[in-house]
């Protein structure tokens, strides 16, 4: 029977990479339950809810969507200098 390779980066589920799968899944949801949006008040400049949201969420999004960049980029730089040192 073959071995599963070793794994030698540390765990691959830790708590930064939930919070950045959050980050980025939670518009996902947030669009795709039409039932929480499908109004028309409360009206905001004259616009109906389900638009504002809509649009809000756009906005949400970029913001969320750079939080998990910039997770992402510190866990990788967090990740490769302790595999960096610990070859020394």
């Amino acid at each position: 029977m073959s071995e599963a390779p070793e794994v030698s980066g540390g765990p691959v589920v830790t708590p930064v990479r939930v919070v950045i799968g959050l980050c980025l899944f939670a518009p996902f949801v947030a669009m795709l339950w039409v039932g929480s949006y499908a109004k028309v008040e409360p009206k905001f400049i004259g616009i109906p809810f389900f638009y504002w949201y809509q649009m809000a969420w756009v906005l949400i999004s970029t913001v969320l969507t750079m939080v998990a960049y910039t997770l992402w980029r510190r866990d990788q730089r967090a990740r490769s200098s302790a595999k960096g040192g610990a070859s020394r």
